[in-house]
């Protein structure tokens, strides 16, 4: 006898879990971006928005297990990926510690939140299954 494959439902994928690494992610590049200087601010200390990166990236990662599911796998798979590799730039980044100007700066925090962009398509995938994220 063959058996159907549960199809998932927005209402059966695991929403609030990835949410929750959804808004890590989120606090990790606000964090990163408000390092850069304003016309009416001088920007956070980069040290101090690497190590809040970085911790909000190590939360994420924490919390990744617990909305891995088969019909988001594929998504799951590159946020993971992302996560991993931010994290390794972050730290590259903070080791190296180089004198920046502001043109450099902007290039170097999109290089960092480069890699966490697979977190929009996750997102997308969610909607797409009836997922609402609000």
């Amino acid at each position: 006898m063959f058996r159907r494959k549960r199809v998932l439902r927005g209402s059966d994928l695991p929403v609030s879990e990835f949410v929750a690494v959804l808004e890590a992610i989120e606090r990790a590049k606000e964090a990163v971006v408000a390092s850069v200087p304003s016309a009416r601010a001088p920007g956070k200390p980069l040290a101090d928005a690497l190590l809040e990166f970085e911790t909000c990236l190590a939360s994420a990662d924490a919390s990744m297990p617990g909305w891995r599911r088969e019909a988001v796998d594929a998504q799951w798979e590159a946020c993971r990926a992302g996560i991993t590799e931010a994290r390794g730039r972050g730290e590259r980044f903070r080791l190296t510690a180089p004198e920046l100007g502001f043109e450099s700066l902007l290039g170097e925090i999109q290089e960092l939140i480069a890699p966490l962009e697979p977190f929009e398509d996750a997102a997308a995938r969610f909607r797409a299954l009836g997922a609402s994220l609000r």
